[in-house]
């Protein structure tokens, strides 16, 4: 997962919504989102490399999702960080002891952002700063650097977030995951890719022939517990290839 934008409402009628997308090369295999046949309580993609997966629901109101943080000098890991996720979806750690575990190991991992939550708590872990944080109400914005760091694509995706709240749907969330244009030259981060590279990933949605935005996946909690995620998939230079709701 490369772009999450979310709403944090305890004790509203919807205390969580969540719009992510998640930018992968292409020939990677992965699977939509769906229930997990060995584990039926966890609905989430999955990544047929290493078997993880970057976003999901698991039981008790369990929620994960993560990001990489973008570092081409960083060495080679030796554990794939989608393993995080699914760690948490299908165990039953609470956040606490998951969460120190996750600290004790993350050096064996390319850099992450973790997020971990259920229906009282949502916790950010940055692997860089190696602090967990328990997270305020507020509306947040991860991409491939820390949390709420001020790229052009995440401040555009977090000031469409806001302005969907007032009825958020997930057409609406889907609507606005969808826009390709990218930033202007002169408010490009610099990490070490290269302009056209930077200016590649600068969209909230990306498309190319080999990487690009595989999935757009649009989360509403509601007070009750009930949940509604809609995932839509895409293709080389963001063909739409399917879309799968589920409700738990």
């Amino acid at each position: 997962m490369c772009l999450i934008v979310f709403a944090w409402r305890p004790g509203h009628a919807q205390p969580l919504i969540v719009a992510a997308n998640r930018d992968e090369f292409y020939a990677r295999p992965s699977l939509p989102l769906a229930q997990w046949p060995h584990a039926p309580h966890v609905h989430a993609g999955r990544d047929l490399e290493a078997g993880g997966t970057w976003l999901g629901l698991g039981s008790h109101g369990r929620f994960a999702a993560l990001t990489n943080i973008r570092d081409p000098g960083q060495p080679p890991a030796r554990r794939s960080r989608g393993e995080l996720v699914a760690g948490f979806l299908t165990g039953s750690l609470s956040i606490d002891d998951y969460l120190t575990d996750v600290v004790a190991r993350s050096a064996e991992y390319a850099g992450f952002n973790l997020l971990l939550g259920n229906a009282h708590e949502l916790w950010h872990f940055n692997a860089r700063d190696a602090e967990a944080v328990m997270l305020q109400p507020g509306i947040y914005g991860l991409s491939n650097a820390g949390l709420d760091t001020p790229w052009p694509k995440l401040l555009k995706a977090k000031a469409a977030l806001q302005a969907a709240l007032d009825d958020p749907q997930p057409a609406r969330l889907l609507a606005f995951l969808h826009d390709a244009q990218p930033a202007p030259t002169a408010e490009l981060p610099d990490t070490g890719v290269g302009l056209a590279t930077e200016a590649l990933l600068s969209s909230v949605f990306i498309a190319s022939q080999s990487y690009g935005t595989r999935a757009s996946t649009a989360l509403i909690v509601q007070a009750d517990g009930s949940r509604r995620m809609v995932e839509r998939s895409f293709g080389p230079y963001g063909g739409h290839l399917g879309e799968v709701e589920i409700n738990t």
